[in-house]
């Protein structure tokens, strides 16, 4: 299978060399990433200026961009290939619930969707080293057909892998939890007046909820979360088809 490697951690990442390795075995595989760390980035595009890219060795290319613009680009022509399958990590930290919205993990794989190639987040979930890297990259390679077979254009699919264990690795098909933000900003002031500010705050945690990625996480196991590409409302939208909006049409107006 020809796959295309991306992420947000650089393309010098321990994760995506690690994943590179596991499955150059037996696939044919090209790297497009971030020439330098792009972490929370969200779904970003450069529009207008140009990106670079530069090959770094054979099949390995780094970008000035976004992680959404390395896989943008590169299904646009920067890379001299068309993959199969595209996969985003694996990425230094968990990529949660609500995480996805800021991820730009998540975003070079929903880019990928979103263009209609089968595509994949993956993270390692510890907050901190050791990351099971070398093991949700096995998990990966070997389990690749299988997430490759399940894909559909109306989504795409988030991997998060628990800390190593000697028990093993059970899976659970979860879906996005909502985490819980406690973002503070800390300023300092420079000499000349400017005042410079760093988001800080307590840990991140998530709501309690059976069948989340976070409970999945926290209990030791591999969440697979397959993610809508549309925003479906849900059941919000009933109530705004029966409200009475009030339009008032000016004075003058035709």
């Amino acid at each position: 299978m020809r796959i295309l490697l991306s992420n947000d951690d650089g393309i010098m990442s321990p994760g995506i060399l690690t994943l590179k390795e596991a499955l150059e075995k037996k696939h044919e595989v090209w790297v497009s990433a971030p020439d330098r760390e792009r972490s929370g980035t969200s779904h970003s595009i450069t529009l207008h200026e140009p990106v670079r890219f530069r090959k770094k060795e054979e099949r390995m290319y780094e970008c000035t961009g976004s992680p959404a613009d390395t896989v943008l680009y590169a299904l646009l022509g920067a890379l001299p290939m068309k993959p199969e399958l595209i996969i985003s990590g694996i990425n230094r930290g968990p990529n949660l619930g609500t995480d996805i919205i800021y991820s730009g993990t998540a975003a070079a794989a929903r880019q990928g969707a979103l263009m209609g190639i089968p595509s994949i987040a993956v993270s390692a979930a510890p907050l901190e080293p050791p990351y099971p890297f070398v093991e949700a990259a096995r998990f990966i390679a070997d389990n690749i057909d299988i997430l490759y077979g399940l894909w559909g254009s109306d989504h795409f699919v988030n991997i998060n892998f628990p800390a190593a264990s000697q028990q093993g690795y059970p899976v659970e098909i979860t879906h996005p939890s909502r985490r819980i933000y406690s973002d503070k900003a800390d300023g300092c002031a420079s000499p000349n007046g400017d005042v410079y500010y760093f988001l800080t705050g307590d840990p991140i945690h998530a709501r309690e909820e059976e069948g989340s990625d976070w409970n999945a996480i926290q209990a030791g196991k591999i969440s697979i979360s397959p993610v809508y590409l549309h925003p479906i409302n849900h059941r919000v939208i009933h109530a705004y088809q029966a409200a009475e909006f009030r339009v008032e049409v000016a004075e003058g107006d035709g």
